[in-house]
């Protein structure tokens, strides 16, 4: 036998003894011998379905142990709502362990988006009413508006209003409406410092003996604020108390 004839029977022979291994491993065969009995999902889920996330893994599990593929399942998972990060391991036998974190979210960001309590942007699922707050900013600002409305939102809670939105401009001034309908102008210096001298006097202007409705308060002056003012008849007069010029 030539040397060309023994290389192609040693071919032929190896070919031989891996297809049954590509067989198994591609799922082709072996699928009912080792198959997957139990998938473990390590996770409390809050937000992602349950039943989608077995109905995604279950078509890529058929082909038995040895054909799951553990990168494709993890593709797959990352595509459902409200998943941020997804591992995925094999434990011999029969098991199949997909531990999934949660998106939390935080609020609304701009249009179309949600940010989470780690400060992670992620489209907003289709369908889905939250009752969150909305921010507004460059998407490099994510991190001052998460910190900004933590310190910030105690304050007027503690006076019985909350955030409904925060606006960050691009010059870095800070806007705000609190869930009463109030706007709050607080500009780029001190934003904090000024909220919470006014929250300090809110209470008292709030109980106006015309019956008049607090609409909106500037912020942005070295010794006081300007007010608006909307009367239940949409009569809309201003106090300014004593100030200098806009900081």
């Amino acid at each position: 036998m030539t040397q060309a004839l023994r290389l192609l029977a040693w071919t032929f022979a190896l070919l031989l003894l891996a297809m049954p291994v590509v067989a198994v491993v591609q799922g082709w065969i072996g699928g009912d011998r080792w198959p997957i009995r139990m998938l473990a999902l390590q996770a409390p889920l809050k937000l992602v379905d349950e039943a989608s996330l077995r109905n995604t893994i279950a078509p890529l599990a058929q082909g038995g142990f040895f054909a799951v593929d553990p990168i494709a399942v993890r593709t797959a998972v990352s595509e459902l709502a409200w998943v941020d990060q997804v591992d995925v391991r094999k434990r011999w036998p029969d098991r199949l362990e997909v531990r999934v974190t949660e998106h939390r979210p935080y609020a609304v960001w701009g249009q179309g988006r949600l940010v989470s309590e780690d400060g992670r942007l992620f489209a907003t699922p289709e369908g889905v009413a939250l009752h969150l707050p909305h921010f507004d900013a460059s998407d490099g600002r994510v991190a001052d508006l998460l910190a900004f409305h933590r310190e910030a939102r105690p304050v007027l809670v503690r006076v019985g209003d909350d955030i409904q939105s925060l606006r960050l401009s691009a010059r870095g001034g800070w806007t705000l409406t609190t869930s009463h309908g109030l706007s709050i102008e607080l500009g780029r210096h001190d934003a904090l410092q000024r909220l919470s001298r006014f929250a300090r006097l809110l209470p008292t202007l709030r109980r106006d003996p015309q019956g008049r409705t607090l609409e909106r308060a500037d912020l942005r002056y070295t010794n006081g604020f300007a007010l608006s003012w909307a009367s239940p008849a949409a009569a809309a007069s201003a106090a300014v108390a004593p100030a200098l010029s806009p900081a």
